[in-house]
């Protein structure tokens, strides 16, 4: 005859196997929920430790203005007016329309620049150069193609352009190096025109190198020439009654 302790001992572990099935699934969600889920990717990382939050986030609402892609077959931009609390730093300006523009529209049909690309770094020169240092992914994912990369290019001067007045120049750097090209066919080593009013760039920012070109410059690619003036001392003098196109001979002295 079986002992009676065993009957208690099995149903007592019977017991016990049931309580597990029931509270097992909900412990298991339970620590899935606890654990933190990982990145999707390392620019998703990049993301979440350089973008911030924007300054002066409480203060008033500003319109504005993005611009997008139209979805028209020519490479056209379209403006979007969007609520920002933008700050009146132009610094911080900046990365605020630049990171917004990075999120992209509510249609993703209509994205200029690549979901995964980041702005990694953003400041402006005294004379009003913005360098702009952008992720790989801007450089790896845009569309190669002259219109694309025109248009992606297009898209982040245009939003400076209205939102920054403060910057006069572009120059996009792709992880903290400037490169040839941006997918292979838009010149990236140059210094692109963000507002059409800026005055010349003077030497005074000449220390930072390829990124403050002049302006000349930065719009042919060409490097500019300046030709001294002639002194006083070697400029041919004019006496009255010289007829046009002729230099009078120096006058000598007795």
């Amino acid at each position: 005859m079986t002992p009676r302790w065993r009957f208690w001992l099995i149903g007592m572990l019977a017991i016990a196997v049931i309580i597990a099935g029931i509270y097992f699934p909900v412990l298991k969600k339970r620590l899935r929920q606890a654990t933190p889920t990982p990145p999707d990717s390392e620019e998703q990382a990049r993301r979440e430790l350089t973008q911030t939050t924007p300054a002066n986030s409480n203060g008033p609402l500003t319109k504005a203005k993005l611009f997008w892609s139209s979805g028209a077959q020519d490479g056209s931009l379209m403006p979007v007016n969007v609520d920002l609390p933008l700050s009146t730093n132009p610094t911080l300006r900046a990365k605020q329309v630049l990171n917004t523009l990075l999120a992209g529209p509510a249609d993703a049909r209509l994205r200029t620049l690549p979901p995964d690309a980041v702005l990694l770094a953003f400041y402006m020169l005294p004379d009003g150069t913005a360098i702009a240092d952008f992720s790989e992914a801007l450089a790896t994912v845009t569309p190669s193609g002259i219109a694309s990369e025109q248009m992606a290019v297009d898209s982040i001067t245009k939003t400076l352009e209205v939102n920054v007045v403060q910057v006069r120049w572009l120059k996009i750097l792709i992880h903290g190096q400037e490169v040839d090209t941006l997918a292979g066919h838009l010149d990236l080593t140059r210094t692109f025109l963000v507002n059409g009013k800026a005055a010349p760039m003077t030497s005074t920012t000449s220390e930072a190198g390829d990124s403050t070109k002049p302006a000349a410059a930065a719009v042919s690619g060409k490097t500019a020439k300046t030709v001294p003036p002639k002194s006083a001392a070697t400029s041919p003098k004019l006496t009255p009654g010289t007829p046009p196109g002729k230099l009078a001979q120096p006058v000598k002295k007795p």
